[in-house]
């Protein structure tokens, strides 16, 4: 087990950041597999099927806070992958026995660079692996160096080189993950077959096929056994493909929804422009399924031939009907689904009400002070209050727009709003009386911000 650290410690997380694979192991003949991006949707997965096969199982990523999610027996490496070079690779893989790269990203953004995630990371790591080591890459179904969009493109590309090499090595290429957890296109499956009486009728003649994660980890697990031949490429997804309006009604349907009242056909001008408006937001740090990659891929279609892996020994991935009985369909399901776009519309009323709220009192500072005519405040402390209030109402309004900054944000509007109030009740009493209730208005402006602090989370 990892030893802790002094300095950047978490409850329940043991630090490794100087730490190598090698010094964490008790016992060399128990095998030891590496996941990069242990953290994530597919890495998690991994590592704990690789757990129940046997193998001591070291994650790599950037957060020791998002790596307290995983079971004690992980130990960790803290690093950005991207900065790792080929010197520090060999000293992290000194007595690896598995590598399973499940680092990846959607679209380039603040925090993600598909170049150096997808290509250079696989330069790096080759250029310092050992001939025994098996390097385990996951991939996706339908990547190609012509792809239309640059997700697949890098993905292929970083495919390519490993393939090139003499390495130890396999590709899997899931089709679409679904698992318990809802992240990018599987949340987004969720949130739109949770709108309240309207089905949005996108893409008719798109097909799509599913893999169920622990199908996925379970390859991963079988491939790490070396119960593949090196060079094996192959794909993981169920055998039959499903229409895209029919797998949104089928989720809702699993999601214990009543059947929509409506279903409505998106134009194509329109989903073009909610992936521009994604891709601006992307800009500010949301990783939102929406963006422009997410939805060319979902209109292409994600298609998969799994009879490679079957030929193998693999285990068939069940199919997506299989897969929707198996995951839980609760309570917690309902909500989130229905939160699901309701979160970001709450952050951009927010945001407008706070922004124009501030502006109103630049554009009219003394009818603002007007209302702080009859408290004993001296002129200045009440030019300051309405200039200073004003600022600030238009900084926590641009703040929420920032993934970053969202929730700080959040915190911020609920405590301002409630010095407003307290500051109303003491020096413009008046204000709680008069007819267009400006503060009574506020309350609802809390429990807004209370919700959006609240849904809000890193993932």
């Amino acid at each position: 087990m990892a030893k802790m650290d002094s300095g950047e410690n978490y409850a329940g997380c043991r630090r490794s950041t100087d730490l190598t694979p090698r010094d964490m192991m008790a016992e060399r003949d128990t095998p030891t597999a590496l996941v990069l991006g242990g953290y994530g949707l597919i890495g998690a997965a991994c590592c704990r099927a690789l757990l129940a096969s046997g193998f001591r199982v070291v994650g790599v990523g950037r957060s020791p806070l998002a790596a307290k999610r995983l079971p004690d027996e992980v130990d960790w490496i803290f690093r950005d992958l991207t900065t790792v070079d080929v010197d520090e690779w060999r000293t992290i893989l000194d007595g690896v026995d598995v590598v399973v790269n499940a680092a990846g990203a959607l679209q380039d953004g603040p925090e993600d660079d598909l170049e150096a995630i997808h290509v250079s990371l696989i330069e790096r790591l080759t250029a310092a692996a050992p001939q025994h080591l098996r390097i385990i890459q996951i991939s996706a179904a339908g990547v190609a160096l012509d792809a239309t969009t640059a997700f697949f493109e890098t993905k292929a590309r970083g495919d390519a080189l490993l393939a090139t090499t003499d390495l130890n090595w396999v590709i899997l290429r899931p089709s679409l993950v679904l698992a318990p957890d809802a992240y990018g296109g599987t949340a987004l499956l969720r949130g739109a077959a949770a709108l309240p009486g309207i089905l949005p009728k996108l893409w008719p003649s798109t097909q799509v096929q599913t893999v169920h994660i622990d199908d996925l980890a379970n390859a991963v697990a079988f491939a790490a056994r070396g119960s593949v031949p090196a060079g094996t490429i192959a794909d993981i997804s169920e055998a039959s493909a499903t229409y895209f309006p029919d797998l949104v009604l089928k989720v809702r349907l699993w999601l214990g929804l009543c059947a929509p009242l409506i279903q409505v056909a998106l134009p194509q001008v329109v989903i073009r422009l909610v992936g521009r408006c994604a891709d601006m937001l992307g800009r500010l740090g949301w990783r939102s399924p929406l963006r422009t990659t997410a939805l060319t891929v979902l209109e292409d279609g994600i298609c998969a031939d799994p009879k490679t892996w079957e030929g193998l020994g693999g285990s068939p991935c069940r199919s997506f009907d299989a897969t929707l009985q198996s995951l839980p369909s609760t309570r917690q399901e309902r909500l989130f689904a229905r939160l699901y776009f309701a979160v970001p519309f709450a952050i951009g009323v927010l945001s407008l009400f706070w922004i124009v709220s501030g502006l109103v009192a630049l554009a009219f500072p003394s009818a603002a002070a007007d209302y702080l005519a009859d408290s004993r405040m001296s002129g200045l402390m009440v030019w300051t209050l309405v200039f200073g209030g004003a600022i600030a109402d238009i900084l926590l309004g641009i703040a929420i727009l920032f993934r970053r900054w969202c929730r700080p944000a959040a915190m911020g509007m609920i405590a301002l709003a409630v010095a407003y109030l307290i500051g109303g009740a003491i020096a413009a009493p008046t204000l709680w009386v008069d007819p267009l209730g400006p503060m009574v208005k506020v309350i609802p402006s809390i429990a807004l911000a209370l919700i959006v602090w609240l849904g809000v989370e890193k993932r």
